[in-house]
């Protein structure tokens, strides 16, 4: 029992540390899928930065911002995975384990998982738009100054009413999509393969048959069509704004900047993204969201940094 104890405690630690490195790609990630670059021949002329890759935005980051840049985003990261890692603690050392000193997936099935996972990514959907919102600002956020961070980040109306966050158009469909298919078509699909996982007695089998290897290869592909234009669209969606002014609800990406005395920009002469202006109107929907990148932006959008799109 003490082993597979230190097994979790090494792993939360290597999570832990994990986030010097990762938090610069993901962060990178969702500055790279909420810039907007509109297609040539938009009858808007664009005034913000041209950026045509991920290392483009990772050059502009460090570039503009310093080192400082790169780790945006990272208390709301590692709220999130301290949550999680609890989480996870607290399943897997269940009352079996304990009393059996052995390990083990608890076997909830598909569907009770993907239950689960839902509940999970409404309750951590605020920590989603805080991150993305974290990482694109120009502002300059503290670390441990919640108050000030929050007044940077969400409106006066989302402060006061913080249930409208789950109201912005289509973000929840969007997130609910991309956990149902990570959970049900891939996660499932791991654990068909490795059912020993779950229950230890079970024999280990060592081939894996070509037909299952092909299926669950072909979904993997599959994800990454699926999976990447879900993430851009979920990314644009969490940094529209949401407002109430003159009693009806209005979205933009324009931030709500308070009068604070310490208040700050990082870079002085320009931003490392351009964000959609309220010139344009709104994404109302997952669907519209879509359709909108399309016709102003291309298809192509859809597939920026594709390789982070699982996470």
């Amino acid at each position: 029992m003490l082993n597979h104890l230190y097994m979790m405690i090494m792993a939360g630690y290597l999570a832990l540390s994990s986030l010097a490195y990762v938090v610069p790609l993901l962060g990178t990630g969702v500055r790279w899928r909420a810039h907007y670059n509109h297609k040539e021949g938009d009858v808007q002329p664009h005034t913000g930065p041209v950026i045509t890759s991920f290392f483009g935005v990772l050059r502009r980051v460090h570039g503009i911002e310093g080192r400082p840049g790169l780790y945006r985003g990272l208390m709301p990261m590692l709220i999130t995975l301290i949550i999680i890692l609890s989480e996870a603690l607290m399943i897997f050392l269940n009352g079996n384990n304990i009393r059996h000193g052995t390990y083990s997936v608890p076997d909830v099935g598909a569907i009770c998982l993907l239950v689960y996972s839902i509940f999970a990514v409404l309750a951590y959907l605020p920590l989603v738009i805080i991150t993305n919102r974290a990482i694109t600002t120009p502002h300059k956020l503290p670390y441990f100054d919640v108050i000030y961070s929050l007044r940077i980040l969400l409106t006066p109306a989302e402060r006061r009413r913080p249930w409208i966050l789950y109201l912005t158009p289509g973000f929840v469909a969007a997130q609910v999509a991309h956990t149902a298919y990570v959970i049900l078509l891939l996660l499932s699909i791991w654990q068909l393969h490795l059912p020993e996982l779950v229950n230890p007695d079970i024999p280990r089998n060592e081939e894996i048959p070509l037909d299952k290897f092909v299926i669950a290869l072909v979904l993997l592909i599959l994800g990454k069509v699926v999976l990447p234009p879900l993430k851009v669209i979920t990314t644009r969606l969490s940094i529209q704004r949401n407002d109430t002014a003159l009693e009806f609800d209005t979205v933009s990406q324009e931030e709500h900047t308070p009068l604070l005395p310490h208040y700050q920009h990082y870079g002085a002469d320009e931003d490392v993204i351009s964000l959609r202006t309220t010139e344009r109107e709104p994404y109302v929907g997952l669907v519209d969201c879509g359709k909108r990148i399309i016709d102003e932006e291309g298809w192509r959008t859809f597939y920026r940094a594709w390789w982070l799109s699982t996470f």
